[in-house]
């Protein structure tokens, strides 16, 4: 059984998967508690599998599963991952926050490390290898991610309610991916086009 915060289909809209149609499975609880998180992930239902693939297979023709939460890593397992695979036949994606393993059979990693960002103490970050690191930027010293291994690199404006916060966070985050072009930005586009 899983604790399940909610599952709908929604547009992929940060990173490298921006704009796929995807079907997300948010997993309650996180063992960080970022100052920024935007996210209420804490109630939850548990389910088992075969449920969360009902739900899931409401929308056959997403190609992606996308694991998110809070963090899901937490909760998973490889017999989750690859009984997910097998009885949708979609490809698993995973958004996490990389201070725990993770199980095999995970298609596309999304590293987003929050170490040293307000809040969530010193959790280190297990994983030094994913398919796209995506760091919320604010203004850190991006050297901290030089030895995590990655084949792409997003730097995403951390987002506020505040318009004016916003507007700076935004322009500090072109301009730090204009001096450090190995990075790419990336837009919470979902936001900006009022979806899920």
């Amino acid at each position: 059984m899983w604790k399940v915060n909610e599952i709908f289909y929604s547009l992929q809209g940060e990173g490298y998967n921006t704009g796929t149609a995807s079907v997300f499975i948010r997993l309650s609880g996180c063992n960080l508690h970022c100052d920024f998180c935007d996210t209420c992930h804490e109630p939850g239902t548990m389910m088992s599998l075969p449920d969360i693939v009902e739900q899931v297979m409401q929308y056959p023709d997403a190609p992606l599963i996308v694991l998110t939460g809070g963090e899901p890593s937490l909760w998973i397992d490889e017999a989750f991952v690859m009984g997910l695979k097998q009885m949708t036949g979609k490809r698993i994606a995973i958004e996490t926050n990389g201070t725990h393993p993770l199980p095999n059979g995970i298609d596309w990693v999304t590293l987003s490390p929050k170490t040293g960002l307000g809040g969530n103490g010193d959790v280190p970050v297990v994983l030094d290898c994913c398919d796209e690191l995506k760091v919320v930027y604010l203004g850190q010293d991006l050297a901290q991610y030089d030895n995590i291994t990655a084949s792409y690199r997003y730097l995403q404006p951390c987002w506020t309610d505040d318009p004016e916060k916003r507007k700076h966070n935004l322009l500090m985050t072109v301009q730090a991916v204009m001096d450090n072009p190995q990075w790419r930005l990336s837009l919470q586009t979902h936001r900006i086009l009022g979806i899920k």
